[in-house]
């Protein structure tokens, strides 16, 4: 059992949002925090935009896959951050919950996406700061 906190970005396809949240936890809390995402209907590949616009700044979120959200992945998360995935998200007593309304990427190009990316990377800087503060 680790005693970092874990991290669950949800999204439908976990293939846009979620995936840019987890490549910036990743780049932004290093091994700080363990970082999870997944969807509640995963698409079969990464949103290329979201892979071009995080590119951009130098993060790689190509080797990812989107990935069926678990029970058992949500309940021993710590902090559930949910992008649009309404019903399908669960709800576990005790847990720390964030709802980020956010533009979906799916279907838009690169130009359109860096937006979300930023507001993403603001979010996240957020919650790293929260999450790695000493007690």
């Amino acid at each position: 059992m680790s005693d970092k906190p874990s991290v669950l970005f949800v999204c439908v396809h976990n293939a846009g949002r979620s995936q840019m949240a987890a490549g910036w936890l990743r780049h932004l809390a290093g091994d700080a925090v363990e970082v999870r995402s997944a969807g509640s209907a995963p698409a079969e590949t990464i949103n290329p935009a979201a892979v071009q616009a995080m590119r951009e700044v130098g993060i790689d979120i190509t080797n990812q896959t989107p990935t069926l959200l678990e029970y058992a992945t949500a309940e021993s998360s710590d902090v559930i951050v949910t992008m649009g995935c309404g019903d399908a998200c669960p709800v576990f007593p005790g847990r720390r919950y964030e709802d980020w309304k956010l533009d979906d990427p799916a279907g838009k190009g690169v130009d359109a996406v860096r937006p979300i990316r930023d507001d993403i990377r603001v979010r996240v800087e957020r919650l790293v700061a929260e999450l790695t503060a000493p007690a």
